[in-house]
């Protein structure tokens, strides 16, 4: 008896499936191969148990508290997949995000699980647009009012007006509350980007979109306000971080190796000895990046041994 031909769209299903995870293997040594592991695990070292247990306790914080973004997006696009499972998937994919970057971490794998959980493409690309819209809006959000009060001021060395980042500062604000007046008076309408549909959700939920990020974003910050000691003040961590952020963004380094400690020492350099800060933001990549991932890791690959059906 012959074996039924696979169709071409099959096939080609399955050489992208395969492209993905070599493409995922490659970023995964590539990255390995940049991060300098004796100064991570020197700087680890160095803290006591309590702060290394406190730390811990926040990043799980944080994690849930992102994972949560898509269990407001299940709502927002419709599907009825188990908290459980969107949680873990949305953890999971955040931790694949950070480090290898959010076209093949947060789109990529939450394309992959949610797929194979049995969720059509449609529905996942609403829940992979809202959970970046609101991490982007609670950072807005958080940076406006971080940046407006004036408890930051730009390093002298940058040459920048004390009143630029104020005025950024307004300009955020601005834009967050413009989201707001959009989902109140556009409440429900559908937009049409790039052949996909999305609409404005309700002034509600785009404040809980606002409330979920800014409180992950604060998260983060607290993690590396208490390896650095709690010196300086906390705003200033803020600020530095999603200043940090931008930059990442920007030059689409995974992870930001390097350019998260630049811009640390850039700001921070002249408040906190280099040997203490370069310290707690390699501590801080440790347990907020790389010990995430490889619980991601082992939970991906179950989760692909088994297609998703036993492991959620």
């Amino acid at each position: 008896m012959k074996r039924a031909r696979r169709s071409p769209k099959r096939m080609a299903l399955r050489a992208a499936s395969l492209a993905f995870l070599a493409l995922v293997g490659w970023l995964l040594l590539r990255y390995a191969r940049n991060v300098d592991w004796p100064a991570v695990f020197a700087a680890i070292a160095a803290y006591d148990a309590r702060t290394l247990a406190i730390v811990l306790a926040l990043v799980v914080a944080s994690y849930a508290t992102y994972a949560c973004y898509d269990l407001v997006g299940r709502r927002y696009a419709g599907h009825a997949l188990s908290t459980r499972r969107v949680l873990l998937i949305a953890a999971t994919s955040y931790a694949f995000a950070l480090n290898l970057g959010a076209l093949v971490g947060g789109a990529g794998f939450r394309f992959r699980m949610y797929a194979h959980s049995g969720l059509r493409a449609a529905c996942i690309g609403r829940v992979v647009a809202f959970s970046m819209v609101t991490n982007w809006l609670g950072y807005v959000a958080l940076a406006g009012i971080v940046f407006a009060s004036g408890a930051v001021q730009p390093p002298p060395r940058w040459g920048l007006s004390d009143a630029v980042l104020p005025l950024a500062g307004m300009a955020m604000l601005a834009v967050a509350g413009a989201y707001l007046l959009a989902c109140a008076k556009w409440r429900g309408r559908t937009f049409q980007v790039r052949g996909h549909r999305f609409r404005l959700p309700t002034p509600g939920v785009g404040a809980l979109q606002m409330g979920l990020a800014a409180l992950n974003w604060s998260l983060m910050a607290a993690i590396l306000f208490v390896l650095l000691g709690g010196q300086p003040a906390w705003p200033l961590v803020l600020a530095t971080l999603l200043l940090a952020a931008v930059a990442s963004a920007m030059v689409h380094i995974p992870a930001g190796i390097g350019v998260l400690e630049a811009v640390f020492v850039a700001v921070l350099g002249m408040l906190v000895p280099e040997t203490r800060l370069l310290a707690g933001v390699l501590a801080y990549r440790a347990a907020y990046y790389l010990l995430p991932l490889l619980f991601a890791l082992a939970f991906y690959a179950g989760f692909e041994a088994r297609r998703g059906r036993s492991m959620l």
